[in-house]
């Protein structure tokens, strides 16, 4: 049997274990608490709500500034396109025009040089075609139109035509050797080749 002391001390012990016990009792069921904890989490999500909107108005900003940009960039391409269309149409709104009086040009050309030597007034007459060609070409350098005569310059297959080639071992081959009609360039563009004869090497 148990004396009193121990039975004494055994109570204490249950007592003590009751008591923790229902002290953790009443702090899980503590009301405050709840209400602490439940203002915590109403901030938080006060905060989420918040910062959703803010991040949304960041996104459509970023996304306004890519479209301002992009609109930027457009204008300028079409500006200067634009620009680059006023300049060739400046440059080569004559062209079609040269066209036209090249044929003149050969004319007075073939004239010259199918002029008799032993015909009266010969001299003068030839003399004032000279003249007018010259005037003529000298008015079309005035608008960029330039004449070519490369006779005696290597062939380029970017601005001759070869009408024939002949032998010749007197100059390197494939070197202009007459020009059977010439070839003019406005404003750096390419508008009718020289028409010329090249050489070749002997077999």
């Amino acid at each position: 049997m148990k004396n009193k002391e121990e039975v004494s001390e055994e109570e204490k012990s249950t007592e003590q274990q009751k008591s923790e016990s229902i002290d953790d009792d009443s702090v899980k069921d503590d009301p405050q608490s709840e209400v602490v904890e439940s203002e915590e989490s109403l901030e938080k999500s006060e905060e989420e709500i918040a910062g959703d909107p803010l991040s949304e108005l960041e996104v459509q900003l970023e996304e306004m500034r890519d479209q301002v940009l992009r609109h930027q960039a457009e204008v300028q391409n079409v500006k200067r396109r634009a620009e680059q269309d006023v300049e060739k149409a400046r440059k080569y709104a004559l062209e079609r025009f040269c066209n036209e009086l090249l044929p003149v040009v050969d004319s007075l050309e073939m004239a010259i040089l199918s002029e008799p030597p032993d015909q009266e007034d010969s001299e003068s007459i030839l003399k004032g075609v000279k003249l007018t060609l010259k005037m003529f070409v000298d008015t079309l350098a005035k608008f960029n139109l330039e004449q070519m005569n490369p006779e005696g310059e290597p062939f380029d297959p970017k601005l001759h035509q070869a009408v024939s080639m002949v032998e010749n071992n007197e100059v390197e081959p494939n070197t202009v050797l007459s020009v059977m009609q010439r070839g003019y360039i406005l404003s750096g563009r390419l508008i009718r080749p020289a028409m010329v004869v090249v050489s070749k090497a002997s077999e």
